[in-house]
């Protein structure tokens, strides 16, 4: 079963010795059509857009203006209407899957973590790559060299322990960080 959360934020327990809590509110989502598979078309609310495509699933589906997101996932429901909550509530592990931080164009001290040159006498080096090639022989830069580029965005996936879950407010505490900024949209799917 999996479900589309928003990060909140990090926080840590009160117990002692603390240990490090990451809180994701469950989005409201409504479960549209349900495949043979196990697996769902649901929607969500995000932001304002709205286009004819989005008006005409709503519209399908008998949804309010709020639910304008559609997404496949797997689902313990049955029939369509309201996700159904009952295994969050009993498990005890998820695996989460979000999007990194995009940092954009990164050199090779920060992206993969560079010493870059001394900084006296006069040199040139700085925050540079270095020599990045060979001798004579291949004569080529080899692949995988680690080299300034898009540093980010790119889909992580952790495990992470369930420390509580509240249905009321629908927030959901796991113990561990979580890749990604706050606010940031991701799914978790429970394990066990």
């Amino acid at each position: 079963m999996e479900y589309i959360v928003e990060k909140i934020g990090m926080s840590r327990t009160i117990t002692v010795p603390s240990s490090a809590v990451t809180l994701l509110k469950v989005l409201d989502t409504k479960v549209c059509d349900i495949n043979e598979d196990g697996t769902a078309i649901v929607a969500y609310a995000d932001g304002k857009k709205n286009n004819k495509a989005i008006e005409g699933q709503q519209k399908k589906y008998d949804l309010s203006a709020e639910f304008n997101r559609f997404m496949k996932i797997e689902v313990a429901n049955s029939e369509a209407g309201a996700l159904d909550l009952a295994p969050l509530s009993e498990a005890s592990l998820v695996k989460s899957q979000f999007i990194t931080k995009g940092r954009g164009f990164a050199g090779a001290v920060k992206r993969h973590g560079f010493a870059g040159g001394r900084a006296s006498h006069g040199h040139r080096m700085g925050r540079r790559t270095g020599s990045i090639g060979n001798a004579e022989w291949p004569g080529r830069v080899q692949k995988g060299r680690k080299m300034p580029g898009h540093y980010g965005t790119d889909t992580t996936t952790v495990k992470n322990e369930i420390i509580s879950f509240d249905p009321e407010s629908m927030i959901l505490v796991l113990k561990g960080s979580i890749s990604g900024p706050n606010g940031n949209l991701g799914r978790v799917k429970v394990v066990k």
